[in-house]
């Protein structure tokens, strides 16, 4: 299982890699291999505020759907969008080429909320 210790993560298994006021955002080696084969990624909030725990986004497995829940309230300011034609890149590269929006962070206080990987190795060892 692949946790890298640079990033921080949620409960809901998305990783967050934070670089000044933009959070980079995607899902989990766990969770992308929990969901299997990776279809389709949908995220229709592009240039909206999400609010934390609030869904921006789902993903479609092979067997079945999964909603995305915003790590950060913040604006999505950008989308994969090599996701469209390669959504088996979340498979395949999650913390890299799989990663799924870019958000502008707007109230950094929430950031402490996050898990560092130690304790999201805590949460999914169950």
């Amino acid at each position: 299982m692949n946790i890298p210790t640079d990033l921080s993560y949620t409960k809901d298994h998305e990783w967050i890699k934070i670089n000044g006021d933009i959070a980079t955002i995607g899902i989990t080696d766990f969770a992308q291999g929990e969901l299997g084969d990776i279809v389709y990624v949908d995220v229709d909030t592009l240039d909206e505020t999400v609010e934390k725990d609030e869904v921006f986004g789902s993903v479609e497995a092979v067997k079945t759907v999964s909603d995305l829940f915003m790590p950060l309230k913040g604006e999505v300011v950008e989308f994969n969008e090599a996701l469209e034609d390669e959504p088996e890149l979340v498979n395949s590269d999650p913390y890299g080429e799989g990663w799924m929006i870019k958000l502008k962070i707007e109230d950094e206080s929430q950031i402490k909320d996050l898990l560092n990987a130690e304790a999201y190795q805590e949460l999914i060892k169950g």
